[in-house]
């Protein structure tokens, strides 16, 4: 998986009152962080609702925002949902699913 690099926080979602500190692509930040990529921020805050309500993730998700490559038009963005993994009893099929439901996926290496 490769970690985003170029996050941008210009609106800040409800759930992130801080970005965490992502790690530089490695074996550890790959086992460290599960990060969910959605369409829009009400899908990335909704899948994050869900994650914490229906799921029992013991530690809230970080959403952040991140600006697609080229794009200058705000809406030309992902949406990421960042979860600590050692905080997630959900495994990744189940992940998976979830973020298919709101029109989005799981990152994988």
């Amino acid at each position: 998986m490769r970690l985003p690099h170029n996050v941008r926080m210009d609106e800040p979602a409800q759930h992130s009152a801080q970005a965490p500190a992502l790690p530089e692509n490695t074996a550890a930040g790959r086992e460290r962080w599960q990060v969910l990529v959605l369409p829009d921020r009400d899908s990335a805050e909704e899948l994050a609702t869900a994650l914490v309500e229906d799921h029992g993730i013991t530690q809230e998700p970080q959403i952040l925002r991140e600006a697609l490559a080229g794009e200058d038009d705000a809406e030309d963005a992902q949406w990421l949902v960042v979860l600590d993994a050692s905080a997630s009893t959900i495994d990744a099929q189940a992940l998976q699913d979830l973020a298919r439901s709101y029109e989005g996926w799981l990152e994988h290496d």
